[in-house]
């Protein structure tokens, strides 16, 4: 395994993480016999070998990207890992790699054979166990002071990148490892029609809709909280949409229990927007998501591109529901998403984030 969630899922390493290079750095290897074996980047495998005594064993790897110093990872260290555990041949499963890898594997190990492992590591992930049900509420805990400090800091004449600052500030000083995304998402006015999906150096104005999306993590579990405010007096348009929007969430949460599936969600979603006339102004994108270890993993809600599936909701899956709606031409923008985090229960659900709706943007 290489993505970061799930070598952390695995073994529990917090790492150094590089722009671009997340899947590239750490990796581990797990049999059906033994504990996981850490690949480790030279700059974390000192830490390992000194601060996690329940790894049992750990390799220093390369940077996986260049052709050389893969091959040699894969012939100085896969290979002999794999013959001491007799397993040379039979099926080896794989989240993620570059092609390099996929060639040298074939090369040097002829008689394994790669098969998908992602997949399995999202089923494995699929339910969240109690124990990080309540990480996850502790990450919450932490977006949702990171949502309010950035309403709060929102004013005409400020800077969406400023806002963006006072909120991540917040989320260190909480004890956050990072953001929901890796480029904070404070858009104001016309950068919500159509979204502009990070922070800029526009100066948010009197009249404007501004929404932000920052979210947290904490202790290897994501966060994604997403909230829009008004600067001065909204226009019966932003209200219209923002209400559209709004009613449109409750309704998706409320068929968020089992019994219901994804697509329950979603249809309650689009139907209640569709009430408002505004369900062709809907964003091309799902309106929802898993939720946990990966910032965004399936199941997701919403989804229209080929290969979309239908789930059934289970007790302890955590969602992101998150629609969005925007209509051009509005004066001080027309772009809304609310997004909330939502736990599913043996009956009723539970909402796991507690910033208040924006009451000025809802119409009677």
């Amino acid at each position: 395994m290489w993505k970061d969630e799930n070598v952390r899922y695995l073994t529990a390493l917090r790492a150094q993480l590089i722009a671009g290079k997340t899947t590239s750095l750490n990796g581990t290897l797990l049999t059906s016999s033994e504990e996981p074996v850490l690949l480790a980047s030279g700059g974390e495998i000192d830490k390992a070998a000194f601060g996690m005594s329940w790894i049992g064993e750990a390799h220093a790897v390369p940077i996986m990207e260049q052709r050389e110093l893969v091959d040699g990872f894969v012939t100085g260290t896969l290979t002999p890992l794999l013959r001491d555990r007799n397993l040379t041949s039979g099926k080896l499963a794989v989240d993620q790699a570059n092609i390099s890898f996929i060639e040298s594997v074939r090369a040097h190990l002829p008689d394994v054979e790669l098969i998908d492992g992602d997949t399995i590591m999202q089923q494995a992930r699929w339910i969240k166990t109690d124990l990080e049900v309540a990480v996850i509420e502790e990450a919450c805990a932490i977006g949702d002071s990171v949502t309010n400090r950035a309403l709060d800091e929102t004013r005409a004449g400020r800077r969406e990148l400023e806002v963006a600052a006072d909120a991540m500030q917040t989320l260190f000083q909480l004890g956050g490892e990072m953001a929901h995304v890796i480029t904070p998402f404070v858009a104001s006015g016309e950068h919500m029609s159509p979204p502009h999906r990070l922070a800029t150096d526009k100066i948010i104005r009197n009249q404007d809709l501004v929404f932000i999306d920052i979210g947290a993590m904490w202790n290897g579990y994501f966060a994604d909280i997403g909230r829009t405010t008004v600067v001065g007096r909204p226009s019966k348009t932003q209200m219209k949409i923002y209400t559209a929007v709004y009613e449109g969430l409750r309704a998706g949460i409320d068929k968020m229990r089992p019994g219901n599936t994804n697509q329950d969600c979603a249809d309650a979603i689009i139907e209640k927007i569709g009430d408002h006339g505004l369900a062709e102004h809907l964003f091309s994108l799902f309106i929802g998501h898993g939720i946990g270890m990966g910032a965004n993993e399936p199941p997701y809600i919403g989804e229209t591109l080929p290969g979309t599936t239908t789930y059934d909701f289970e007790p302890n899956m955590v969602f992101a529901v998150e629609p969005l709606v925007w209509v051009p031409d509005v004066r001080g923008g027309g772009g809304v998403r609310i997004e909330d985090m939502v736990l599913i229960t043996d009956s009723d659900p539970h909402l796991l984030s507690r910033v208040e709706y924006e009451e000025r943007l809802l119409l009677d």
